[in-house]
Parts: structure tokens; C-alpha cells; sequence
């Protein structure tokens, strides 16, 4: 099975996009439309505040009226976030994703946040993983 650390080997190097939970909600959606991602970590110095996702300004931000260039992080991001560490297999990350109904995870190594893994990530790993077991499988059955 695929680690999360392997996972995040195969990632762009220094993909795990930030913001501070003071920064504006507008600072942080520009981000994620200039990266074409779905979330990103809050991070109050080394120590991770939560994560701000499209889901949470869509629920928190615009449903409730709030403005996007007013609003801090802050009041709108998710703070009791669920983590995974490197060590873990991606199908743990698949179990978690699917009990918790989440679709973003940060990666910790000890008490540092390291990457941000999502859904997508986690399932074309799977993808990829059963494809080579298939040619496997199809190349001992002919025999090649």
C-alpha cells in the first residue's frame, strides 16, 4: 500500500500553499484560483490554525452574507482539523475522508505540518496502484 509520505514525494516540491488566519477571505480564494486547488492550511506561525476550503466560504462566508474582502480567515476557516501523519497508508486516508466527510487532510510530521493531501490526490494514487496490479496480473495469466 502507498504511505502518505510517498504520496506527497510525488507532488509538486513546495505545494503546501498557506495563509494566517488574519489574512482577508478574498487573499486566500485568490490563492487557491491562482493555484487551482480546493483548500488551503491556516498556519499561525509553525503551528497549524486550521484550513479554509471552498466549502467553508461557500457555508460560512457567502450563505451567512459575510464579504470576502471584510472578512478575516479566521471567522470563516475550520479549525478542529483532522490531520494525518506520514507514516499512514492512503487507504487509512481514504476511510478518514469518507467517515469525517472531508475532502482535505494535512500531513504532519511530529508537530510540523508538511503537505496537504486531498481526495483526488488519495484516489488516483488508488487508480494508479490497482492499474499496475491488473498489468501485473494480466502479464502472468498470458504468461509475458
Amino acid at each position: 500500500m502507498i504511505s502518505v509520505e510517498k504520496l506527497l514525494a510525488a507532488k509538486p516540491k513546495g505545494a503546501l500553499w498557506q495563509v494566517t488566519p488574519e489574512h482577508m477571505v478574498i487573499d486566500a480564494l485568490e490563492l487557491m484560483a491562482e493555484k487551482n486547488i480546493g483548500a488551503v492550511v491556516v498556519m499561525d506561525g509553525p503551528r497549524l490554525a486550521g484550513i479554509f476550503s471552498e466549502r467553508d466560504y461557500a457555508r460560512k462566508g457567502i450563505i451567512q452574507g459575510r464579504k470576502a474582502k471584510s472578512t478575516p480567515v479566521t471567522e470563516v476557516m475550520t479549525a478542529n482539523v483532522f490531520t494525518v501523519s506520514i507514516e499512514m497508508d492512503i487507504e487509512d486516508c481514504m476511510k478518514m475522508f469518507s467517515n469525517k466527510r472531508i475532502r482535505h487532510l494535512p500531513v504532519m510530521d511530529k508537530d510540523q505540518v508538511v503537505g496537504l493531501i486531498s481526495i483526488g490526490d488519495v484516489v488516483t494514487a488508488m487508480l494508479q496502484e490497482q492499474g499496475t496490479h491488473i498489468q501485473f496480473l494480466e502479464q502472468y495469466i498470458t504468461g509475458g
